[in-house]
């Protein structure tokens, strides 16, 4: 699989895995459900400007894709952090919602699936920019087939086929 496309796997992945962290059952009280949404909005949002880091390199340089591929890195970093340090406290889920604290003593917290897809996706972020740092020289450019060839302007080459088709005639032949 080539690198460019690796990294362009990688980042979905990451995306999917950190968009479902926001919508799955971050943390349970007593069967109140706490999604990862209502708890942080970080993973979205960091993963969705993984992407667009991701989505920039295809029409940069080297240097532009190596930069971009450390900015990478680092979304992915904090996603990982965010989904370790993301812990609420009872104090902080009963500010979120006070019906928590009516009619019971006791309080039973557990943690849902959405904190491992968030460190999962956190990782997968931190493998793309890793492979674009690394391989951000083998990478192809994408714009090299839009740039205008100073030889082929410098001829008149154009130049004449407009003139051709301006005579009625035509210049593939």
């Amino acid at each position: 699989m080539r690198p460019q496309r690796l990294v362009d796997l990688l980042a979905v992945i990451a995306l999917a895995l950190l968009g479902l962290s926001a919508y799955l059952p971050w943390t349970t009280v007593n069967e109140e459900t706490f999604k990862g949404y209502d708890l942080t909005r970080a993973p979205v949002f960091l993963a969705l400007a993984g992407v667009v880091a991701v989505i920039v390199t295809k029409l940069a340089g080297t240097a532009l894709r190596r930069v971009l591929g450390v900015l990478v890195v680092l979304l992915g970093v904090l996603a990982v952090v965010v989904a370790i340090q993301v812990r609420p406290g009872l104090e902080e889920l009963t500010r979120l919602r006070p019906a928590l604290t009516l009619g019971t003593d006791s309080f039973e917290i557990t943690t849902g699936p959405a904190p491992w897809l968030a460190l999962a996706g956190g990782l997968a972020l931190v493998a793309a920019g890793l492979v674009a740092v690394l391989t951000a020289h083998r990478w192809r450019r994408a714009t090299a087939r839009y740039e205008r060839d100073p030889a082929a302007a410098a001829s008149g080459h154009g130049a004449d086929q407009w003139k051709a088709i301006d005579a009625g005639e035509d210049p593939t032949l």
